[in-house]
């Protein structure tokens, strides 16, 4: 094959691949363009679109137009009436998670001496089936990063148990702690402060705020090394979190005083207030929310006393003697001792 011959054939081939590239282009757009299409209403120009599965149409909630129909439902095809059932007809294992090491995606060995279909091993596959649970445990964890991260995991399990946080916010701070280990912020801390650090972090990102006096409680570590550790990881992995509104502790602070929904509502609208005049600038987010409630409770006709409010809260009484002073002169509330 000659010069002449090689270069031809490689501008074909370049032409091939451009124009492959262009046609790739235009389906991308296209399907954008479709997407887009799929996502509004042509009709209203509505964004409120409801799924019917039932039906296999895609609806929109304001004019009822019907966009779409005979879509596949990609669910399972058996049903379920109650949590066993779905679990026995389950083919799928557990969902992934990053509050294990692994991600949830190694096997793990069940303690119930039993086979697939329930039945009893004999006790001549026991020590078998011991063994292998032992060295599969062993070989779960590979290398002292891994060790490290189990451990880590496993205490911010324990700590987020201890307080009661949901699971979004469990997975959040093991997101977090996973990015302090891939910056390698962990060297020279303790595992423990780190943990609970990023527990407080993610408490604060999922609007779940606890204090650092809760979080010091259930760790193992004081406050101050928590506080200092939080700053530390929060200003190195760029955490942009604005500061703990005082509404976000009303609800469980009337839970732990057994107030009704008209006490909790009362509350916010003060600090709501509150907030539009700017009384709860650099004040703490505990004693502002605190002494909210405490008026409330007088005004809703359930009243509590200061030292109630200041235990559940975690305050003083003088702080919310202040703080309602404050608030009841500002906002022009009567209060009736």
């Amino acid at each position: 094959m000659t010069e002449v011959e090689k270069l031809k054939q490689l501008q074909l081939q370049r032409e091939a691949l451009k124009k492959r590239g262009e046609q790739q282009i235009k389906e991308k757009e296209k399907k954008r363009t479709e997407e887009t299409v799929q996502s509004t209403c042509p009709e209203c120009g509505s964004r409120q679109l409801v799924h019917d599965y039932e039906r296999a149409e895609l609806v929109c909630q304001n004019c009822g137009l019907v966009l779409d129909e005979e879509f596949i439902d990609r669910g399972p095809e058996w049903r379920a009436f109650d949590h066993d059932q779905r679990m026995k007809r389950s083919r799928v294992g557990a969902p992934m998670t990053f509050t294990i090491h692994d991600k949830g995606l190694s096997t793990m060995i069940d303690w119930r001496n039993r086979d697939s279909y329930g039945r009893a091993i004999s006790s001549k596959n026991r020590a078998q089936l011991y063994r292998l649970r032992k060295w599969q445990r062993r070989i779960r964890v590979s290398n002292a990063t891994e060790r490290n991260l189990a451990f880590a995991l496993s205490e911010l399990d324990r700590m987020a148990s201890a307080l009661g946080l949901p699971r979004n916010v469990r997975e959040t701070a093991a997101v977090v702690y996973r990015d302090a280990v891939d910056k390698n912020l962990i060297r020279g801390r303790s595992i423990e402060g780190v943990a609970a650090a990023a527990l407080y972090a993610a408490c604060r990102q999922c609007s779940v705020p606890r204090t650092l006096d809760e979080i010091a409680e259930v760790s193992r570590v004081s406050r101050k090394e928590i506080g200092r550790t939080y700053r530390f990881i929060s200003r190195e992995l760029g955490l942009k979190l604005l500061p703990t509104s005082p509404i976000d502790y009303v609800p469980r602070f009337c839970s732990g005083l057994n107030l009704k929904g008209e006490v909790q509502s009362r509350a916010v609208e003060i600090l709501r207030q509150a907030g539009e005049r700017e009384l709860t600038s650099g004040r703490g987010p505990t004693g502002v929310a605190a002494a909210a409630i405490y008026i409330s409770s007088i005004l809703g006709g359930e009243r509590r006393t200061q030292r109630e409010v200041a235990e559940v809260a975690g305050v003083t009484e003088v702080t919310i003697r202040n703080r309602y002073k404050e608030l009841a002169e500002k906002l022009d509330i009567e209060i009736i001792l």
